[in-house]
């Protein structure tokens, strides 16, 4: 039992040692004199690589090294370190999740210089964060599966009996997006209804329909790829990258409207470099970041002012297409968290025959 108590400790502290290491390595100085600017993301590796290499082109005295994981990942990671803050921008996720963290001091003032152009909706009223990119959530079938005329149109198709185990879902409790969906769906419930439970009774449907949640975009992508799977609730940026890489994935606005996500950043409190990290903020809302962001990632622009089809034709089309819904984000603000935990405890798995 000695022996064991010992391994068990000495196991502790090696893995005690590794996270410091790991922190030492993200947030610490840079050793060829540059300054060090930590960015903690959900944006997926193909837009932080372009973001650092375009931005280290034009400050070569700044490293940026950025932390990809999940939106409500981001938060809890901030959360935790916020005696000792690594990060220094916070830099994407649905606004819902950075207004809690607003609300709890996670996040610092700033005003980059496109700020004016945003609509009220889209900004913190203490500047706190701003809205970047627009994020439409979408229905996505693979399309060697199903073909144009069959896919659902529309949210409630997804619950025909002839999509029974073929729906592939992220997991909700670390994805920002599937947040928003679930969110809007018990939203809506309560405007309707009064209260959340018819929307918790379409949710337990909707996980009769599912075949697995996964825990990254990366292993969601390859099942609806290798059919494990032909269907999902995303998003689009995700999707349109995909189709540009030649997956054989389609996608649908659903009738009903459109929940769009805003894509927000904020600089986070504490920073180490609070003068860079606004400095970067500037950069990523200015026209040439945003025309980057584009091209190489097919994010949606927030500013309202920058020509659609100069930005690239399949923003013109999406913006013709795009009917948006209405969406209480502030109750889903005030309620989000309680409803994933009561749908991680009576829904999740539950929802079978």
């Amino acid at each position: 039992m000695r022996n064991a108590l010992a391994l068990g400790r000495r196991s502790i502290l090696l893995a005690l040692a590794a996270a410091a290491a790991a922190a030492a390595a993200v947030a610490g100085c840079g050793g060829d004199g540059r300054t060090p600017l930590v960015v903690y993301s959900p944006h997926g590796r193909d837009l932080l690589t372009v973001v650092e290499q375009a931005y280290e082109a034009a400050r070569p005295d700044v490293d940026v090294r950025w932390l990809d994981m999940g939106s409500q990942e981001v938060y809890d990671r901030i959360r935790s370190e916020r005696a000792n803050p690594q990060a220094d921008v916070w830099f994407g996720g649905p606004a819902t999740i950075l207004a809690r963290g607003a609300a709890e001091g996670l996040l610092a003032p700033s005003e980059p210089s496109w700020a004016g152009v945003l609509d009220a909706a889209d900004r913190h009223p203490e500047g706190l964060y701003y809205t970047l990119y627009q994020t439409p959530t979408i229905i996505v079938y693979n399309r060697d599966a199903i073909s144009a005329d069959e896919a659902p149109a529309d949210w409630d198709d997804l619950l025909d009996e002839r999509w029974h185990d073929e729906v592939v879902i992220r997991d909700p409790l670390a994805s920002g997006t599937m947040r928003t969906i679930f969110g809007k769906i018990l939203a809506d419930s309560v405007v309707e209804t009064g209260s959340t439970e018819a929307g918790f009774a379409w949710l337990r449907r909707l996980d009769g329909q599912t075949r697995e949640y996964v825990h990254s975009p990366a292993v969601l992508h390859e099942k609806l790829t290798r059919q494990e799977g032909v269907l999902t609730l995303w998003e689009m940026t995700d999707t349109l990258s995909l189709i540009d890489r030649g997956a054989p994935v389609a996608y649908r606005f659903p009738a009903s409207g459109t929940a769009v996500i805003q894509d927000s950043v904020g600089v986070v409190a504490g920073s180490e470099h609070p003068g860079e990290a606004e400095a970067f903020l500037d950069w990523l809302g200015s026209p040439e970041a945003l025309a980057l962001a584009v091209r190489e990632a097919f994010r949606l622009p927030a500013r309202g002012d920058l020509d659609a089809e100069e930005l690239a034709p399949w923003v013109a089309d999406v913006q013709s297409r795009l009917r948006r819904a209405e969406v209480d984000w502030q109750m889903i603000e005030e309620n989000g968290s309680e409803w994933m935990a009561e749908w991680d405890r009576a829904v999740r798995g539950q929802g079978g025959g």
